[in-house]
């Protein structure tokens, strides 16, 4: 820690600051902008959270949200089938306000379920009052003690604290394909699907992309009136969901254990409070590792991924292993042989568990059906799309094409806010070589901007609300212990954040993630930089580096 006294001019106040900023252009309507001590970027679970706790610290806070309402990916996620794989009761927020008077339905709640729950969250906590939707931040800069950002229709909002919410899922990844833009039918993006949906009733349907979003698309569709193609490069090693519906008399048994279920998560390794095997891979005999797949099969959900050996993320045989198991009983599910060869083949073609499992409820007995037609990509990879269809080896008709082709994921939406930081250099010139933060919390030379489900934290290896909860909380504590000290600023010292950086890829380094092109290791993206985006050391470890950080101020500058 270093701590010295701030040079900088202090915040003004909010009716001078609009001053300022109309005499910087006098034609520029300037009624709309508005000075606050905190600004959240983001209406999902992040900022529903972040909201409620400066509420309580008793600073003036506003959120914006790019959307029309709160929910964040669930808000854009309306594909056929879409719904969450973290289940029932974990996927919340420990908001007793909330879940004392929230009931969901099923164990892992759909997309329309949980839009439900934010309109809830929206209605008890009064949320409408500190929001403005329809705002796209368009350009952040720092001068003169606060952040300044810029919207995309002109009005500009300035704060003392920035903290972004963006979520890892915002930003959708379109390919290159040749001829995109000349397809004739209809072409959708998953994240970008009507709210009143797509009559697929008698239609030509291709779905390109066979990650979670595929699965759940293809598993849907299937099962409507339309001639569905599913082009497939890369076998996903989808797991049982075993899905199903929440009686109310098992809710509210389970009601009066929320606090401490919720608290269980963010103490465990990824936000659920799973069991881990006692033994490890290597002294378990044969017998007993088929007993212990068999068991947390039969449990569903995340179960086999999260509470399996933990050597299968590090060790090729325990991973082989693990795979044999898996597609001996995935294999079983389908009939064609052909389309079980391409699901599900014999020979293990990346390892499990290092790209993210999806859960599934039919899904191998839907691509069974007649109706649906497997398109491998290895084989006939998509040479451009055309007018009436894709182009392949040979010519496919199609009136819908449907791209479940992701994000790019965590670095994506932060990058599109147009953040500089003091010396006006932008985030992309910045992180040009690769991601460096501190504790996946802040950015060198941007003092006073937090960040959540961010890069460099467990983010998407862990179950959301459960990360979310502990990155708000540190920065609630932070931004108290510098109300409280007369602190102006504080910002990671560059040593801190390049050690932080270079653990992180130490520890990957011991992994089998390096050996596959994974979203984790920004690979699905061209150009972007192949590195681990994920903090490894699991919830409880994070956790307790980030708040050792805050007891001396470790690693910070800070001004007053």
């Amino acid at each position: 820690m270093t701590h010295s006294k701030s040079t900088r001019a202090s915040n003004s106040s909010a009716s001078s600051w609009v001053t300022a900023l109309s005499m910087e252009n006098a034609e520029r309507d300037a009624s709309r902008d508005f000075y606050t001590e905190v600004l959240i970027v983001g209406g999902g679970f992040g900022g529903v959270y972040a909201l409620y706790k400066f509420r309580q610290l008793g600073l003036n806070v506003k959120l914006v949200e790019a959307g029309s309402d709160f929910g964040g990916v669930w808000h854009w996620n309306r594909y056929p089938g879409a719904r969450v794989d973290s289940e029932f009761p974990f996927y919340q927020l420990s908001i007793p306000e909330v879940y004392k008077t929230f009931d969901f339905r099923e164990r892992f709640p759909s997309h329309t379920e949980l839009r439900r729950y934010f309109d809830h969250a929206r209605n008890v906590l009064d949320l409408d009052r500190d929001a403005v939707f329809n705002t796209i931040v368009q350009g952040v800069t720092w001068s003169n003690g606060k952040w300044t950002c810029r919207i995309k229709d002109g009005r500009i909002i300035a704060c003392k604290y920035l903290v972004l919410c963006t979520g890892s899922s915002y930003k959708k990844h379109l390919p290159a394909f040749k001829g995109l833009d000349a397809f004739g039918g209809t072409l959708l993006h998953s994240a970008a699907f009507p709210e009143e949906g797509v009559d697929v009733k008698g239609k030509r349907v291709a779905v390109i992309g066979n990650g979670s979003t595929g699965v759940q698309i293809i598993q849907e569709l299937a099962k409507q009136d339309c001639d569905l193609s599913a082009f497939i490069r890369t076998p996903i090693m989808a797991l049982p969901m075993k899905q199903r519906a929440i009686p109310a008399q098992e809710q509210e048994s389970l009601r009066s254990f929320y606090d401490a279920l919720l608290k269980a998560s963010k103490a465990s390794k990824a936000g659920f409070p799973y069991n881990n095997q006692v033994k490890t891979f290597s002294d378990a005999s044969d017998t007993e590792r088929e007993a212990v797949f068999e068991e947390l099969w039969a449990r569903g959900g995340f179960a086999f991924f999260l509470s399996n050996y933990v050597e299968f993320v590090t060790d090729k045989t325990a991973n082989e292993c693990i795979y044999n198991f898996w597609a001996k009983k995935t294999r079983a599910r389908v009939q064609n042989p052909v389309k079980r060869d391409i699901v599900a083949p014999l020979k293990q073609e990346h390892y499990f568990g290092v790209k993210r499992p999806s859960l599934e409820q039919d899904y191998y007995e839907s691509i069974d059906k007649p109706n649906v037609t497997l398109v491998n990509l290895k084989a006939n990879p998509i040479r451009e799309i055309t007018k009436d269809g894709i182009q392949t080896n040979e010519h496919h008709k199609f009136d819908i094409i449907i791209l479940a082709t992701g994000y790019d994921a965590m670095t994506g939406s932060l990058m599109d806010l147009r953040i500089r930081d003091r010396e006006g250099r932008l985030l992309q010139e910045l992180w040009s070589d690769g991601v460096e933060t501190y504790l996946g919390l802040m950015i060198t030379g941007m003092p006073n901007m937090f960040m959540v489900y961010s890069p460099q934290a467990p983010t998407a290896l862990s179950n959301g609300p459960a990360i979310i909860e502990s990155q708000v909380d540190w920065v609630i504590s932070a931004i108290s212990k510098m109300e409280a000290d007369g602190i102006k600023t504080i910002e990671p010292q560059r040593l801190f954040a390049a050690k932080w950086r270079k653990d992180i890829q130490e520890m990957n380094a011991k992994t089998l993630y390096p050996l596959e092109n994974s979203w984790y290791m920004g690979a699905n993206i061209p150009g972007k930089v192949r590195e681990q985006l994920m903090y490894l050391g699991g919830v409880d470890a994070y956790n307790a580096a980030i708040k050792d950080a805050l007891v001396e101020w470790k690693g910070f500058d800070l001004t007053s």
